[in-house]
């Protein structure tokens, strides 16, 4: 296995899988974002739409995927791009027998490992600090999902410092993330609560969101560890 960093325009990610099927992720990231410019070209409210809105005759797949699981949870399509990637770059690289594969798409994760992996959270100013997932090997894709209003230059209307979705539908994971990213606005545990419950809905595992001192959670998580986190293998949009 090998830990490589994909730089594709604005897709700035951490591939970790043996090397000779770095080729097909970097192509499938290549496909799927032409695939979005071009229907974005067509239909400029989809790159700047904050609410949901339909997919048009024709669109492609990944577009479908996008709006359809926006919808779900009251967001604009364009927070599902950085998992909606992951995912298909993930499955690609699984249909060509990839056996272990992790795609972290600056804090939005899809992969299908064979083996246990950690997950560590970087929550930012947060002082709750260490703190990360054991992921056992399921024989499916899974993601992992974080929007954070204090880390990254994502756009948040909360206050979290992260909100994290754990699902095997890797794009709902994404949207639901920023979903509750923008529901938390304190660290009081009613707010906390009131937010979680709001955007649980079919098909996420679990979600935890931690602000300040406060946390809470919701759902199956994986079991949760102590993670050293290395800030400097953290993806995260700086260019090269």
């Amino acid at each position: 296995m090998i830990r490589h960093r994909l730089n594709i325009q604005e897709t700035i990610a951490t591939v970790i899988t043996e090397e000779r099927f770095l080729q097909v992720a970097e192509d499938e990231v290549c496909l799927q974002r032409k695939n979005l410019q071009d229907y974005i070209r067509r239909h400029p409210e989809f790159l700047t739409s904050l609410r949901p809105c339909e997919s048009l005759l024709g669109a492609p797949e990944i577009v479908q995927d996008m709006t359809d699981r926006a919808s779900r949870v009251g967001v604009g399509p364009m927070a599902a791009v950085a998992g909606a990637i992951a995912e298909y770059t993930v499955k690609a690289m699984v249909r060509d027998g990839a056996s272990h594969v992790i795609f972290d798409n600056g804090g939005d994760i899809a992969m299908f490992i064979d083996y246990p992996v950690v997950v560590g959270v970087y929550a930012g100013r947060s002082e709750i600090k260490n703190l990360g997932f054991k992921f056992e090997p399921e024989g499916r894709i899974v993601g992992i999902c974080t929007s954070s209003a204090t880390v990254g230059h994502s756009l948040s209307l909360g206050r979290a410092d992260a909100a994290i979705v754990v699902s095997p539908d890797v794009i709902l994971a994404d949207v639901a993330a920023t979903a509750l990213g923008n529901a938390v606005k304190s660290s009081a545990l009613h707010d906390i609560r009131t937010s979680l419950d709001c955007v649980m809905t079919d098909g996420i595992t679990g979600m935890m969101t931690i602000i300040g001192r406060s946390s809470g959670w919701c759902g199956e998580l994986p079991d949760i560890c102590r993670a050293d986190v290395d800030f400097d293998l953290i993806s995260r949009g700086e260019r090269d």
